[in-house]
């Protein structure tokens, strides 16, 4: 964890009133303005010497290990398609992924230039396939490869000149010493050809130049070091917006949806349920009436009655199944889909392989998916038969429903698959539909998700 640390109690102008209260409690530099210069020139100048430390030695270290990583990244990459890299590629990228954490931690501490990461989660549990494609589809990962080649050239210039700024003056001062007589005819320092000693007093005042110029731009071209190491690490701004827009309207969809629902709720209790428990409270109160009078009809009544009420008790679990299935509380996604299709009438195939279960919500979302798209096949495919298969890889949990039918299906042309894109849309999932005219249609649906 890094911090960063702020300084105060600098005042306009960089000097200080002289205040004698401060004098007489024992800090007699208080009152001396020129002191309070000094000290802030050598705090200057010991900044200044830190920086180019620090550059220096971020320069020699960045550069073999940028060198190293970009090489055995792309050396990687390239060995997929023999299979080699498919085990070595989740190792290589995660040792890039440190050595980036490393920079961004030295970029906060060193030039308070905060870069957070923004990597894709990837299950703990996860097959090297999985592993190495789940870290390829996720955009840091190419935010850092192009990265590296940029930090071993202009990173590595920008983290070097600070140094090079407060050293190279010294060579300069050497020569206008009298290196000069040692040094090849022409000696060139800077843009100054030197072969005298005039021609040495002007590499002198160039190196005096160059140490006025380093004592203003070391800072500077230090912290545009850090700020080239945040452009290219840090999420792009397009990027940023794309996904708050997507998250805004995932949270409408997601509002109008749970309204759509409660809406849905409320009409079928009140249509169905109620109307049946009403119609039985009248009957009950028919038959107090004639049971005396008339035991035949009280009779009859009391069975329409036993009737109703079973008619409402199992509107009551099929609002409660559509709510929350039982089965899926209790059991899972991959038996409650199971359950789904044996009340489905066609012939139904399902394959489940979920060595887990997701949280709850992702749970409902895909069960609720899968069953409108399987309502959808039977209503308006004319199918024979379906194919479901269920399964987690790459850290999504994907869901595929193949029919046998006419074909013909698309995403908002009235078949629900818009509703199910929009409830799928909340958890960042995706919908993708392959019907063409005649058949057969395709499916498929993806969650990311861990699985527990």
């Amino acid at each position: 964890m890094t911090t960063e640390r702020m300084s105060t109690g600098h005042t306009s102008g960089g000097t200080t009133t002289p205040d004698p209260t401060s004098a007489e409690a024992g800090n007699p530099e208080a009152g001396s303005g020129v002191t309070k210069r000094g000290g802030g020139r050598e705090r200057h100048t010991e900044g200044l010497l830190k920086g180019a430390l620090r550059g220096l030695g971020l320069a020699l270290v960045s550069l073999p290990l940028s060198v190293l990583a970009f090489a055995l990244t792309l050396v990687s990459i390239a060995l997929i398609p023999a299979g080699v890299g498919i085990v070595t590629t989740p190792y290589v990228l995660n040792g890039a992924r440190t050595y980036a954490n490393w920079r961004r931690v030295l970029a906060a501490e060193w030039g308070g230039v905060r870069i957070p990461p923004a990597y894709r989660p990837v299950p703990k549990d996860a097959n090297p396939w999985a592993r190495t494609f789940g870290m390829l589809r996720d955009p840091a990962t190419w935010r850092e490869l192009l990265w590296l080649p940029v930090d071993m050239t202009a990173g590595f210039v920008t983290a070097l000149l600070p140094a090079v700024l407060l050293l190279y003056p010294l060579e300069g001062f050497a020569l206008a010493a009298g290196l000069w007589r040692v040094m090849p005819d022409p000696y060139w320092y800077g843009f100054v050809p030197v072969g005298d000693r005039t021609s040495a007093l002007g590499a002198g005042a160039l190196a005096l130049g160059l140490l006025f110029s380093a004592h203003f731009l070391s800072p500077s071209v230090l912290a545009a070091h850090y700020r080239l190491t945040r452009a290219v690490l840090s999420p792009s701004q397009g990027e940023l917006e794309e996904r708050v827009r997507v998250l805004t309207e995932t949270r409408r969809d997601a509002v109008d949806t749970s309204a759509a629902e409660l809406r849905r709720i409320e009409r079928d209790l009140h249509d169905g349920a109620q109307a049946r428990l009403v119609a039985m409270g009248m009957d009950l109160g028919t038959i107090e009436t004639l049971l005396d009078k008339d035991p035949q009809k009280a009779r009859q009544l009391i069975a329409q009655a036993r009737k109703s009420s079973v008619e409402a008790l199992s509107e009551l679990r099929e609002l409660v199944r559509g709510i929350h299935p039982p089965v899926l509380a209790e059991r899972g996604l991959g038996d409650a889909v199971r359950a789904l299709a044996l009340r489905l009438p066609v012939a139904t195939e399902v394959n489940v392989d979920l060595p887990g279960r997701a949280e709850a919500p992702v749970e409902s979302a895909a069960y609720f998916a899968v069953s409108e798209v399987l309502t959808n096949a039977v209503k308006h495919a004319e199918a024979d038969r379906i194919w479901v298969d269920l399964h987690h890889t790459e850290g999504h949990v994907r869901v595929s429903v193949t029919d046998n039918g006419k074909g013909g299906a698309a995403i908002g042309a009235g078949s629900g698959l818009a509703g199910v894109e929009r409830r799928l849309g909340t958890f960042d999932g995706v919908l993708a539909v392959s019907s063409p005219a005649g058949g057969p249609t395709m499916v498929t649906m993806e969650i990311p998700c861990a699985l527990s």
